[in-house]
């Protein structure tokens, strides 16, 4: 007997497929082009398909790059969701901050689109950004461990830790000048952070882009 679902399940199958043949070129081409320099055409011509093709499974650039976000924040979330070993919590801070740097410096454009606001007009979705939100749940336990629970902590945690990242892409990409201060960078927050007070935080304004290390 025909299963009646078959025939949608095949064609939902193969839009998966494409779209997902679509995101792994624009990645591609990214890598060389940097991302505000992706074209509908250009990717059309890299996946080897005419760009009216690409419309017929993006409505437009941005849902491209969100898509991207999309596969990007959740591959990011899962590594660094894998477990440390160790239990003890400053030597799992710096463990979980330098697979965070790997990650990073490892795919700039990558880095740039989740957590650089590079993109003018491009703000992922909800559902895009939903891995971002279990990433920083992460961070947020991690410092707990290390009796770091304030808000503005996490901000200056975050601010610190991408800081690291940026100098180290821009100045230095490949070598260690500035991935080289991680241990020194977490003994000077958890100081800081651990000897200061609560006060009343500064109002908060726009949210940060991106899943926050």
């Amino acid at each position: 007997m025909i299963n009646p679902s078959e025939p949608t399940d095949w064609r939902e199958g193969r839009r998966r497929s494409a779209r997902d043949a679509i995101v792994h070129a624009a990645w591609a081409l990214v890598g060389e082009v940097g991302l505000a320099g992706l074209s509908l055409r250009d990717l059309a011509r890299q996946a080897g398909i005419t760009t009216p093709t690409v419309y017929a499974y993006f409505e437009s650039k941005n849902a491209i790059y969100d898509t991207m976000f999309g596969h990007a924040a959740t591959e990011f979330a899962d590594r660094m969701a894998e477990p440390i070993d160790g239990d003890d919590p400053r030597d799992l801070l710096v463990a979980y901050v330098r697979r965070f740097v790997e990650f990073c410096t490892g795919d700039p454009a990558r880095y740039q689109l989740l957590f650089q606001r590079t993109l003018p007009g491009f703000e992922p979705s909800p559902e895009a950004y939903a891995p971002a939100v279990r990433s920083l749940a992460n961070t947020q336990e991690l410092l707990a461990l290390n009796e770091v629970t304030e808000a503005r902590h996490l901000d200056l945690w975050t601010a610190l830790i991408t800081g690291l990242v940026d100098q180290q892409v821009s100045n230095d990409p490949g070598g260690d000048r500035w991935t080289g201060l991680i241990d020194e960078s977490i003994d000077m927050f958890l100081a800081h952070s651990q000897q200061h007070p609560t006060r009343k935080p500064s109002p908060r304004r726009n949210r940060t882009k991106g899943p926050r290390s």
